[in-house]
């Protein structure tokens, strides 16, 4: 559990400087210039996803059960997850009316994912990490509300529907793939149990 914690902090960490610590943040780009930044950045988020990913799979063997969610939750987690691929497609893409709506899709996608998990997953180390990245994505959209009213940040402006057609396209394909077989080939567990 030791790996999953510390690649939780360094990964969370990493993407909460921007909204808690401002000041490290200019302070090495005065030092290094943005490019120096973006290297730091990207290794503490690379690290921290590799820590997350080889921690969760590692506390499989001992972690404990919290709860066990009754099985129609885990219909409910699996058309909450194609939700968040659109969102998180959305993100991508120039602000059509899901963009426009929703402002920040990315960080809704996360906030969706990480509730669908929990909502399908009671294991410890299941509730630490996808608990975690929940609070991680309601203070994220609390820090970038008050950016907004600071105006530091500005919301997407709708530009054509088109984009939303593109979102919903790509993640139903994205989606269908994690279904099928690719959340079993990368996490290693079926999103669908049968039986």
């Amino acid at each position: 559990m030791a790996f999953l914690i510390l690649g939780i902090v360094i990964f969370l960490g990493i993407h909460l400087v921007k909204s808690f610590a401002p000041g490290l943040r200019a302070a090495v780009v005065a030092q290094g210039g943005t490019g120096l930044w973006h290297a730091i950045h990207g290794f503490c988020a690379l690290l921290g996803l590799c820590l997350i990913a080889y921690g969760f799979d590692l506390s499989r063997a001992t972690t404990g059960i919290l709860y066990t969610p009754p099985k129609f939750l885990s219909h409910i987690a699996l058309t909450l997850m194609l939700i968040a691929f659109i969102c998180l497609a959305a993100a991508f893409l120039p602000a059509g009316k899901i963009k426009a709506a929703t402002k920040h899709p990315a960080i809704l996608a996360i906030k969706i994912w990480a509730l669908a998990h929990l909502m399908a997953n009671g294991e410890v180390n299941s509730v630490l990490l996808f608990g975690t990245f929940l609070i991680w994505g309601v203070i994220l959209r609390i820090s970038m509300k008050r950016r907004w009213r600071a105006g530091e940040i500005t919301h997407p402006v709708f530009v054509s529907y088109t984009y939303d057609v593109i979102a919903v396209l790509v993640a139903l394909a994205v989606y269908v793939l994690f279904v099928w077989k690719l959340h079993e080939l990368l996490i290693g567990v079926a999103p669908i149990v049968m039986g």
